[in-house]
C-alpha cells in the first residue's frame, strides 16, 4: 500500500480543501490561503520541524479551472508564496491576445504560454504520481458527452489503474499537465484539451466552470463520501471539515431595455454566467443547509443565512467559506477598500493582468477580515510535517 493510499484510508478526521475557479482572480485565492496556511503552520508546525505545506494539513484538495492549478500546485508541496510567484509570471503571458480577437471564431489565447509554465515545474509527472503528497481531484467537463469528470489520484478509484490489458487509458496515467489544461479550457478563451480515454477514443475536455463546480466544494464532498469514488469518508462535524476558497463574486447588471437590442451570441454569453453563478449559490446554499459553520452568509433576502434551518438532525460536516464580493459598496462598508468604478471593473474580468495588484490587496483585506485560527478547530489538528515538499 503507497504512503498516499494509507493517508487516504487512515482512520481519524479529514480535511478538504476546495478552490473555485475565476481566471486571473485566482490570485485572490492565493492571497486568502497566504493567511490560512500561516495560522495552519503555527497550529501544525512546533518550531525547527521543517517547512509547514497546505498539502500537510488536507487531505484531499480539488479546484475547478484556475483553482485546479492552485490545487495542483499546493498537493505537489508549493508553498503559497512560491504559487504568488508563479501566478505573478504566469498571467501577462498567458492572457495577451491580438486586439482584434474576440474568441468568436476561435480562441481569444494561446494555450502554449501556459502549457510550457505547467510543463516547467510539473514535467512529465501523471495523476498517478507519487510527487503528489496529498489526494488532489480536478474538475473538467467532457463536452462531447456532456458530462463531469472528475479526476483524482485514489489509488482504490475504480478509473485510477487498468483493469485489464486494452481496457482503456487509467487515470493515474494522465499527464497532470494535461488534466490542468483540460479544467483551465474555458470556451472562447482555450481550445479544448484531447485526452485519449480508451485504445479507440478520445475525448474533448473544457473548463469544469461550465458545468455546477466553478464552486466545486459539493463535487469534493460527494468524492469524499460516495462509496463508488472509493473514498469513504464518514460524515460529521469533528470528522470531516471542508474549507472553500472563492476568486470574488459579483452580481451582473444588465438593463431589460440593453437586453433588447444586444446581440444573440452576446445573451447567450449573459445567460451561460448566470447559470455558473447560479450554480455556485446553490452549492453554497446546500452546504450551509447541511453543515456547521461558523462563516454563516446571507444567502438571499428570504431565506436568510440559514440559521435556522438544518439538513438532517446533526451536521454532516465542518464547512467554511472564503469570499468576497467585487463591488464598490461591500468592499468599502466591509473591508474599507476603496476603488473606483474604472478599476471595479478591471477586477471582475477574468482575464486581465492589470488587475492583478488590485486583487492582491483585496484578497489580503477579506483574509484579515474573515479567516480566523478558531475556525480550524482542534478536532482537526495534525502534528509534524510529514516529507519535503517541492521546490520552484
Amino acid at each position: 500500500m503507497s504512503t498516499l493510499e494509507e493517508r487516504l484510508r487512515s482512520p481519524g478526521p479529514k480535511r478538504i480543501l476546495a478552490l473555485d475557479g475565476g481566471g486571473v482572480r485566482g490570485i485572490v485565492s492565493l492571497a486568502i490561503l497566504e493567511r490560512i496556511e500561516a495560522i495552519l503552520r503555527e497550529r501544525a508546525s512546533p518550531p525547527g520541524s521543517g517547512p509547514f505545506r497546505l498539502a500537510h494539513y488536507f487531505d484531499l484538495i480539488g479546484g475547478t479551472s484556475t483553482g485546479s492549478i492552485i490545487a495542483a500546485g499546493l498537493a505537489l508541496g508549493f508553498s503559497v508564496d512560491e504559487l504568488f510567484s508563479f501566478y505573478r509570471e504566469l498571467s501577462p503571458r498567458v492572457f495577451r491576445r491580438p486586439f482584434w480577437n474576440f474568441g468568436l471564431f476561435g480562441p481569444r489565447f494561446s494555450r502554449r504560454p501556459l502549457a510550457g509554465a505547467l510543463r516547467d515545474i510539473i514535467g512529465d509527472a501523471t495523476l498517478g504520481s507519487d510527487r503528489l503528497l496529498t489526494g488532489l481531484a480536478i474538475v473538467t467537463k467532457r463536452v462531447d458527452s456532456g458530462s463531469v469528470w472528475v479526476l483524482h489520484n485514489n489509488p482504490r478509484g475504480r478509473y485510477f489503474a487498468r483493469r485489464r490489458e486494452g481496457s482503456g487509458v487509467a487515470n493515474g496515467e494522465i499527464p497532470l499537465v494535461s488534466a490542468i489544461l483540460a479544467s483551465t479550457a474555458a470556451p472562447t478563451f482555450f481550445r479544448p484539451e484531447f485526452i485519449k480515454v480508451n485504445d479507440s477514443e478520445t475525448g474533448a475536455f473544457v473548463d469544469g466552470g461550465v458545468s455546477p463546480h466553478s464552486d466545486p466544494s459539493l463535487q469534493l464532498l460527494m468524492l469524499a463520501n460516495l462509496k463508488g469514488y472509493r473514498f469513504e469518508w464518514p460524515f460529521g462535524a469533528d470528522r470531516l471539515m471542508l474549507v472553500s476558497v472563492g476568486t470574488g463574486s459579483f452580481r451582473p447588471r444588465h438593463s431589460a431595455a440593453r437586453l433588447r437590442y444586444t446581440p444573440s451570441v452576446f445573451q447567450a454569453v449573459t445567460a451561460l454566467t448566470s447559470m455558473i453563478n447560479d450554480g455556485s449559490r446553490l452549492v453554497q446554499t446546500v452546504l450551509q443547509w447541511a453543515s456547521q459553520t461558523p462563516t454563516p452568509r446571507d444567502l438571499d433576502r428570504e431565506v436568510g443565512d440559514l440559521a435556522d434551518d438544518r439538513l438532517g438532525h446533526t451536521p454532516l460536516l465542518h464547512y467554511v467559506r472564503y469570499d468576497g464580493q467585487l463591488e464598490i459598496d461591500w468592499l468599502a462598508e466591509t473591508l474599507d477598500v476603496r476603488i473606483t468604478p474604472r478599476d471595479i471593473e478591471l477586477v471582475q474580468k477574468m482575464d486581465d493582468p492589470l488587475a492583478l495588484d488590485l486583487l492582491i490587496n483585496i484578497g489580503r483585506a477579506i483574509a484579515r477580515r474573515h479567516v480566523h485560527v478558531e475556525h480550524f478547530p482542534a478536532a482537526f489538528d495534525i502534528g509534524t510535517a510529514p516529507p519535503t515538499p517541492a521546490t520552484v
